[in-house]
């Protein structure tokens, strides 16, 4: 197929752009041979005419489809160029945030700038083991393949890590030596990579400077030998270094700064240790004021100082060698700030007691004068004579700089070798992988002899580079049989030969060097006449006669010959070296001594060559004669020896291509600058890499592979069954050129773009599939609406229709109705209105009729009515006019009788001034007088009669008057009254008038209050008013707030309870973490029990035989049988003893508190061995005494033997007495954990009470019975001889002879008192403990009530918050509160169990030693003595009938019964056909026989044999998962018989009446069953490693990598970095295989009878084991992200869940372990566009971390043309919200997490003594009881 026609309409292409470089486009119509343009139009819309090249035609490069953007490899894409590989690279930077990626065989790195989560432990386990191209690029992934393949093809390996300053190396070099460390299985010798990184401050502070590009530039080259032994573990390190960039000591560019030791010492001057050094500021000295910026942003020198100082600490530079160190680098300081005075022209001198040579010559410890003057002068050498010349200023300044840089040159190289011998290995090195950190492609605006060097050896490491490849390439063809055509590749040795070769720049360079008058103009001129215009890579620039240019495979190099023949001869004068030597400063010599004595064994290369890497300008020796060919090598000549040696030891090692990539010069984080990663992608050999590849046959499938993603361009009849023939066939009518591909043995070649038009054919044809099946559905979609259309119209018509119908009737119905209706309402209607207008008429009529009539009644009523008011005002006008004229009438009368009167009386007066008048008056008179006497006589007449009445009268007159007085009286008492009234009527006047004036007070301030009154009123009215709208209100409120009041307590109880649960949660959490933590201990523990057998096996080999006296045992193991005699209980579990010496390296994984703990209980249990071992002396003694005196004891009589029975009879009943009532007590402590548990009253208080009470009492009446008894049974002890063995029958006594009455006194006497001391000791103790007991009691009361006083005022505080507060306040108090109080009784719980279990064994001691002393009694009885007295019956123990359940051996047997029941028992053979548990059921019914026997030697010896025995059974086959699951069953069985049997009641509610009668009698073996619990953790950590390592290799190939639902997963075309096939070939694992594996695990298990809680646990275990590896290799592998994968995934997780329910497992909690790998195949297959989507996904992915879930996203590839890449926006959204997710940062889940075990209880139903013992067994020696 021709090119040209992949140049079709929509083509998308890669068109040239100035700042982009390569910008995209697509094709708006065909191409056409001759057309001279391209119609185009960019991404962002705008169109363009690309004009071709005339001459070329060259069209410009095509795009690879989107399917392949972002591989992992860039080989893998379909067009190999340049602007692909750039796009490529971008994509996984920017989008993907991949900043690996490889490129064939080489790994590019880009820098992140930014730290990444990508190098912990668990990523390192995660690429341990894996093949190269199985997992994501990564530097582990490099250094993993450079670690197998050292051990796989036994050759060396180099990695090359090469790159601009900046752009990375020594991180990734650092790294990859982390790798090394972690996976080389030597985790104590781990330390040789913390050296090399410790020496990375100190090379660092010495070898890095400020640049232009990178303020940490590495001035030098490095190459890191990690050394590994025989079994492939590091052992040591060694390191060169190349071309150290001396003249930067001497001079820096500007913004540039020197080394950073220089400026470190300088911010460090004030520091009192370097006073004497005399240093000040870096702008001070000449050698660091030149790049005007002795700062870096961001760094402290000071600080930095410090990290140097401690680095040369740990490798080992004593304090005197620092100040050493940092005395020479000041006094280089001091040594350029030396200036130069001119005497003449060819000669100058030193001004006299110059200060900064003073100082210099100080700190150096040489003399003033000697080194003045040889600054100045140099000492010239002939045949016969020796000259002394002066020197001009300016050589003279170059000798002072070549004097400071050869001084620099020799200091690192000295501490290059001290470095060197901190990381040199003892032991022999078998191989090695280098690390080589090297400089890359250099080109600045002004280049200098440096880099020349530089680009020199980039030359020769690009030509070894393409030679490799070429190599790999070569190699792949031969072994695909394919016809191998050379492959024209840019071969750089004409560049290599121009530099190196005879007459080269170098060699010219040397010779020029040699010339007298040598210069750099006369070396630039030899240049020109030998290779300008005779070697087309050489060139002169145009307006410069003082450079050349080299054309290097990278780029063209302008290089400025100023400087090159100076650098080059580095020219130190012998004089002044030997200044330098006669220094009385002893570490200044060091550094010139001879070459051969600088270097040490460390330092020497492993081969036994001498390295010539480091460059050290070799001193002038001794002898004058030598002082000339002393610094005869020049620069140049050393630099192409030591690359010379570089590149024989990489070529005699396979080396791996490590291409560090700076994408911008800002040190953005992921910022990408298209120009800069071009100009290194071009300069590193990358796209060289790719020419190569492209110019083959670059892209490589398997048969199978492409079948499979091809089978779409098949017809049916062209599918064979031979899958090669079948794609032969195919290809050969797919693409007509056979040029284009080679079938090969297993793989098909393609051309370059081949891969891509199969791929346009391929989507061609799924794209016409697609519109085909698309037009087919639409069809029958359009065709299905459309009948449902119609359907849904005749329906409609239907319903229209009769709908219309059923309207017409209704409408005739409803018009015939209607006219009826305006017949009967018209005829309504008038009839309405007439009886309206006669109504009307008629109403008229009556009211015109009474309106008249009323009319006519109220004229006449008015008529009357005014005539009666006119009589009546007529009547009182008469009235009124009568009386008027009355008072009228009755004026004038008086006024006129008034005047008539004075009138009179005027008259009066004149005449009785007149005696007429008084003549007149006495006629008058007389007249008057007679008339006078008749009216006295009348008058007497009248008086007589009146005087009758009157005396008449005065009779009523008195009494009257006597009456009237009474009257006075009582009218004077009246009157007085009145005036006291008047008086206070005055007063009340008065007080009225003041009350009146009140009163208008009153009244206004009424009439103001009624105002305010009206006022409020009117306002507390409208208040009112208000206030009733807001009761309603809050009526409805406090409706509203009683509602969420109670939703809202209904609420907090739920989240209360939510709480509690989360909390009971974290508790169980916590219980976990701190049961792991202890079965960590238990496992670590194991391990370096293990690692101390190995090393005591391996010492044993070594040393054939053991010096005597020599051999050290720890102080903390006995011996095997006495390894387990004093274990800790389950509360004390810390306590266990260490068994074993412990290397000093591995003590510091255990925990120290730990170790502290089992050291002091080891102590005590040595303590108290020992004190045992002195009180068995002791009795030894006593027995031998006792026997000496056997001839002097009496007899023992019958009767008190049965008297001294009967009371231990009774002791044991009050012994079992006591032992119910401490459970009684137990019980009632522990029945509630309320806190009045303990308070007064309480049942467990009074039970306490009681209990004390009646043991105080109860030991009173004990006392004496003891006492007793003890003085008998001591007195009888020494008078009966002891028995020799426990299984000797009887020993017959002969008759004793009677003693003498003093002997037998003083024998009872001493047992009396020892008897005494001892009871009085126990009595002591008892009192004590139960006075301790008492004052614990008091103080719990006391407590409580402090409790209970801080009850009262938390509730005092709570009342005064709000309600809801106080709601969560009480309950979060409450809960503390209980917390606290389970706490307290849980500890006393511990306590009381602790001091029942002291006291069952003191109670089980005193009863072991009352039955020996029966016994011994018993047996030395003769049966004469017992035939003599038949009166007197000896007791015979209780225990003695005849027991079932048991079984008998012998002593000696012991071993044969561990031999043959343990470690010869064979899980596949005999243990076939046992019951379930039989060698656990044997081992029990063996202790139970040895604890009805009392015997505690042979339980303790039986008991530590077997779990030796399961050890050492379990190390010798222990990567058998049936061996470890068998001993894990039958371990488990013996502990729970040992908890069935051991008579406490919790163990006993399931046993049957004859299992109560089985349970042991003599024994507490609680301690022992501690022990067995940690053998089984030990032993199921042990299974779950098994498994693991047996589902380990099925895990991702089931998973993952096979299709279990074929056709689904698309395979996309690789580089050549192979994946595994997701085919299943015949060696595949599949799903089944993992499903048949489990099967086999279950069954297993259930054969073996493991307990089902335990099967449920080890299920967990794996079903997480399955997720976690799945899952982690799916976060590590982008090709797997994918839908199609999601799909399988989720398939397969169904199966395995399938499973869970077919065994009834899914209660186990496995299925939860899968719910991180089951939400990442559902991420993979949900929608990743919205806003909704993202909200979908948070809620979604709750078991996922938030770096799983991005990094998922990120990873997420389309495997098909029609799925869509994730957005980064959308990837932003998803990481803003879940930004507030606290989860941990970690990447991976850890694979290696072992969930902590449990050992639910267990009780069997199974009877003893129906247990029959094979006789495949071998067990014939013991017997059934």
């Amino acid at each position: 197929m021709a090119a040209s026609e992949l140049y079709t309409k929509y083509a998308r292409v890669w068109i040239p752009d100035p700042e982009e470089v390569w910008k995209s486009a697509e094709l708006l119509k065909d191409y056409k041979p001759g057309d001279k343009v391209l119609q185009l139009r960019l991404e962002e819309g705008k169109d363009l005419e690309y004009s071709l090249d005339p001459k070329t035609k060259e069209l410009p490069p095509l795009r690879n489809p989107d399917i392949l953007v972002g591989e992992n490899d860039l080989t893998a894409l379909s067009y190999l160029h340049e602007p692909a590989v750039l796009h490529n690279l971008k994509v996984r930077f920017i989008d993907s945030k991949l900043i690996y990626t490889y490129c064939g065989i080489v790994l590019v790195a880009i820098n992140p700038y930014e730290q990444l989560p990508i190098y912990g432990e668990d990523i390192i386990n995660a690429y341990s083991g894996q093949n190269m191209g199985d997992m994501d690029p990564h530097i582990f992934a490099v250094a993993e393949e450079a670690y197998k393949q050292m051990a796989r093809d036994e050759r060396n390996q180099s990695i090359i890590v090469s790159g601009e300053s900046g752009a990375g190396k020594t991180v990734s070099a650092k790294y990859a030596m982390r790798y090394f460390a972690t996976v080389s299985g030597s985790a104590s010798e781990a330390n040789v990579e913390e050296k090399v990184l410790a020496s990375n401050p100190i090379m660092e502070s010495i070898g890095n400077a400020k640049t232009t590009r990178n303020d940490n530039s590495s001035r030098f080259g490095k190459y890191i030998e990690i050394g590994f032994d025989k079994r492939y573990r590091i052992i040591g390190a060694n390191m060169r270094t190349y071309l150290l960039e001396k003249s930067r000591v001497v001079f820096q560019a500007e913004e540039e700064r020197n080394y950073h030791i220089f400026y470190q010492l300088c911010a460090s001057a004030a520091l009192p240790e370097f006073k004497t050094l005399r240093l000040g500021n870096a702008n001070y000295f000449h050698y660091t004021k030149q790049g005007g910026s002795p700062v870096i942003d961001g760094v402290d020198d000071a600080k930095e100082m410090v990290n140097t100082r401690q680095a040369c600490t740990l490798l080992g530079i004593s304090d005197s060698y620092q100040m050493g160190i940092f005395r020479i680098l000041a006094g280089i300081l001091h040594l350029g700030n030396v200036e130069f005075a001119s005497r003449d022209s060819d000669s100058c001198t030193v001004p006299p007691k110059h200060e900064p040579l003073t100082i210099f010559c100080d700190l150096m410890g040489v003399e003033y004068e000697e080194m003045a003057h040889w600054l100045c002068h140099r000492k010239l050498a002939t045949a016969t004579e020796t000259y002394i010349k002066p020197i001009s200023k300016l050589h003279a300044i170059n000798a002072r700089d070549a004097l400071a840089k050869h001084i620099y040159a020799n200091l690192f190289n000295w501490i290059v070798d001290h470095v060197n011998k901190a990381l040199h290995a003892a032991v022999k090195q078998h191989s090695f992988i280098g690390v080589l950190d090297i400089y890359g492609f250099e080109t600045f605006e002004i280049n200098s002899f440096e880099q020349f060097c530089i680009n020199y050896a980039n030359e020769k490491l690009q030509q070894q580079f393409n030679m490799h490849v070429f190599k790999l390439e070569q190699e792949e063809y031969m072994k695909e049989q394919i016809p191998w055509t050379l492959i024209d590749f840019y071969d750089n040795q004409p560049c290599i030969n121009l530099i190196e070769a005879k007459m080269g720049v170098l060699d010219l360079l040397d010779e020029e060097c040699k010339m007298p008058k040598g210069s750099d103009d006369s070396w630039a001129q030899k240049l020109y006449n030998t290779h300008l215009n005779k070697c087309a890579l050489f060139e002169k620039p145009r307006m410069s006669n003082k450079a050349f240019i080299i054309k290097h495979f990278a780029d063209k190099v302008e290089y400025q010959c100023e400087g090159f023949l100076e650098k080059n001869k580095d020219t130190v004068y012998e004089e002044q070296i030997r200044v330098l030597k006669s220094s009385k400063f002893k570490l200044l010599p060091e550094l010139f001594q001879d070459e051969e004595k600088v270097l040490s064994p460390t330092s020497a290369a492993p081969s036994g060559r001498v390295p010539l890497t480091r460059m050290p300008v070799k001193p002038a020796k001794a002898r004058p004669g030598q002082a000339s060919k002393e610094h005869k090598k020049t620069v140049g000549h050393q630099f192409r020896n030591s690359l010379h040696l570089l590149m024989e030891t990489l070529n005699a090692t396979t080396p791996h291509y490590v291409r560090c990539i700076k994408p911008n010069d800002f040190k953005f984080p992921f910022t990408f600058d298209e120009k800069r990663a071009v100009q290194q992608l071009r300069a590193c050999g990358v796209l060289e890499t790719i020419r190569i590849s492209a110019a083959g046959f670059p892209s490589r499938w398997t048969y199978q592979e492409f079948f499979s993603r091809y089978r779409v361009l098949m017809k049916q009849r062209d599918v064979l069954g031979d899958r090669k023939q079948t794609c032969k066939n195919v290809l050969e009518k797919l693409i007509q050129d056979k040029d284009k591909y080679q079938f090969g043995k297993t793989k098909i070649f393609f051309r370059a773009g081949q891969v891509a038009y199969l791929e346009k054919i391929r989507a061609d044809k799924l794209r016409a599939a697609c519109i085909r099946i698309q037009k087919t559905i639409r069809g029958w979609l359009m065709r299905k609406k459309y009948m449902r259309m119609r359907k849904a119209a005749i329906t409609i018509q239907r319903h229209v229709r009769g709908y219309q119908a059923r309207c017409y009737a209704k409408f005739l119905r409803r018009t015939r109705a209607a006219i009826t209706i305006q017949k009967f309402q018209r005829m309504y209607v008038v009839r309405k209105r007439y009886w309206c207008m006669r109504d009307a008429t008629i109403a008229l009529q009556a009211l015109l009729r009474g309106y008249m009539v009323r009319n006519k009644y109220q004229m006449m009523l008015r008529e009357h009515k005014s005539v009666v008011i006119q009589k009546h005002v007529r009547g009182w006008l008469a009235r009124r006019r009568y009386r008027r004229t009355l008072r009228a009438i009755v004026y004038l009368q008086c006024c006129y009788r008034r005047m008539m009167a004075k009138r009179e009386l005027k008259k009066l007066k004149i005449e009785a001034r007149s005696v007429e008048r008084y003549k007149k008056l006495h006629i008058g008179l007389e007249n008057k007088i007679m008339q006078l006497q008749r009216k006295i006589d009348e008058q007497n007449k009248e008086y007589k009669s009146l005087l009758e009445k009157m005396t008449a009268l005065e009779v009523t007159y008195t009494t009257e008057t006597e009456k009237l007085r009474g009257d006075v009286e009582r009218l004077r008492l009246s009157e007085e009254e009145a005036r006291s009234a008047t008086s206070r009527v005055l007063s009340l006047q008065e007080e009225i008038a003041k009350l009146r004036t009140e009163l208008h007070h009153t009244q206004a301030e009424k009439k103001s209050i009624e105002e305010r009154a009206d006022k409020y009123k009117h306002e507390t009215e409208q208040l009112v008013s208000e206030l009733k709208e807001q009761n309603s209100l809050l009526k409805t409120e406090k409706e509203e707030l009683n509602r969420r009041i109670h939703d809202q307590a209904k609420e907090i109880t739920e989240s209360m309870e939510r709480k509690l649960v989360e909390e009971t949660k974290q508790l169980e959490l916590d219980l976990n973490d701190e049961r792991l933590r202890y079965q960590n201990l238990l496992n670590e523990f194991s391990r370096l029990e293990e690692r101390y057998d190995d090393l005591k096996d391996e010492m044993n080999l070594m040393v054939s035989i053991p010096k005597p006296g020599h051999k050290r045992t720890d102080s903390t193991h006995s011996s095997n049988e006495s390894e387990y005699t004093f274990s800790s209980e389950i509360t004390e579990a810390e306590d266990l003893p260490l068994r074993m010496e412990e290397p000093s390296e591995k003590k510091a994984a255990l925990d120290m508190s730990l170790f502290l703990k089992l050291q002091k209980r080891v102590s005590e249990l040595e303590q108290e061995k020992q004190s045992l071992q002195d009180e068995l002396d002791r009795k030894e003694e006593q027995a031998l005494r006792a026997k000496a005196k056997e001839e002097e004891r009496p007899p023992i009589r019958g009767a008190e033997l049965e008297y001294e029975s009967l009371k231990r009879q009774e002791l044991e009943s009050e012994n079992k007495k006591l032992k119910n009532e401490l459970n009684e007590l137990q019980k009632a402590l522990t029945e509630t954990r309320a806190p009045e548990v303990t308070a007064p009253g309480a049942p467990a208080y009074r039970v306490l009470l009681d209990q004390l009470t009646s043991v105080s009492e109860e030991l009173e009446v004990r006392k004496e019975e003891v006492l007793i008894l003890r003085s008998q049974l001591v007195s009888q002890k020494e008078a009966i001889q002891p028995k020799h063995t426990m299984t000797d029958a009887t020993i017959l006594l002969e008759d004793v002879q009677k003693m003498k009455d003093k002997g037998e006194i003083a024998q009872a006497y001493i047992g009396l008192k020892e008897t005494n001391r001892l009871l009085e000791s126990q009595l002591q103790s008892q009192r004590k403990s139960h006075e301790n007991e008492l004052e614990s009691l008091r103080g719990e009361i006391q407590s409580l009530k402090e409790e209970n006083n801080r009850q009262q005022q938390l509730l005092a505080q709570n009342l005064q918050l709000p309600p809801e507060a106080r709601i969560e306040a009480s309950l979060q108090h409450e809960i503390t509160r209980l917390t606290n109080e389970n706490l307290d009784l849980m500890e006393q719980l511990e306590k009381q169990d602790k001091t029942v279990r002291k006291l069952k064994k003191q109670l089980k001691v005193f009863a072991k030693k009352i039955g020996e002393l029966e016994v011994g009694q018993m047996e030395n009885i003769s049966p004469g003595q017992i035939i003599d007295e038949p009166i007197r019956p000896v007791n015979i123990p209780r225990k003695e009938k005849d027991f079932q359940g048991m079984l008998e051996y012998k002593k000696e047997d012991e071993q044969k019964l561990v031999k043959n029941l343990i470690l010869e028992l064979k899980p596949r053979g005999v243990a076939v056909n046992l019951i379930p548990g039989l060698p656990a059921y044997i081992l029990f019914m063996c202790v139970r026989h040895a604890d009805y026997l009392n015997d505690d030697q042979k339980v303790r010896s039986l008991l530590t044999s077997t779990i030796n025995g399961i050890k050492k059974v379990l190390k010798k086959r222990g990567d058998d998962f049936e061996t470890v699951s068998f001993w894990l069953s039958n371990t488990c069985r013996f502990l729970h018989c040992l908890k069935q049997y051991s008579g406490e009641e919790g163990f006993m509610k399931h046993n049957t009446p004859r299992q109560n009668e089985h349970c042991l009698t003599n024994f507490d073996l609680a301690e022992y069953r501690q022990v067995l619990s940690d053998l089984a953790i030990q032993i199921y950590q042990q299974l779950v490693r098994v498994l693991e390592n047996i589902l380990q290799p099925m895990i991702v190939s089931g998973m993952l990598e096979h299709e279990t639902i074929q056709g689904v997963s698309g395979v996309k075309p690789t580089g050549l970095r192979k994946r595994t096939s997701s085919i299943a070939d015949e060696g595949t694992y599949t799903l089944d295989s993992i499903i048949r594996q489990l099967n086999s695990f279950h069954s297993v298990m259930c054969q073996h009878g493991m307990d089902p809680e335990l099967i449920k646990q080890v299920v967990k275990q794996m079903f997480y084991i399955i997720g976690a590896v799945t899952l982690n290799n799916l976060l590590l592998r982008k090709d797997m992200c994918s839908w199609s994968k999601g799909m399988q995934i989720r398939y397969n997780v169904s199966q395995l869940e399938e499973w869970l329910r077919d065994k009834n497992l899914m209660n186990s909690g496995a299925k939860e372990t899968l719910e991180p790998l089951i939400q990442a195949a559902q991420l993979l297959q949900v929608k990743k566009k919205t806003d909704e989507d993202a909200e979908a996904i948070c809620s979604m992915c709750n078991a996922l971390t938030t770096a799983q879930i991005v990094k998922v996203l990120n990873l997420y590839t389309p495997v098909n043309e029609f799925e869509e890449r994730v957005l980064v926006s959308f990837i932003r959204t998803i990481q803003v919200r879940l930004r507030d997710r606290k989860d941990s940062p970690q990447l991976l889940m850890d694979a290696k997490h072992i969930f902590p075990v449990t050992f639910p209880f267990n009780p069997s139903s199974l009877a003893l003594e129906t247990i029959q013992i094979p006789a495949s067994l071998g067990l014939g020696f013991i017997s059934r009881v």
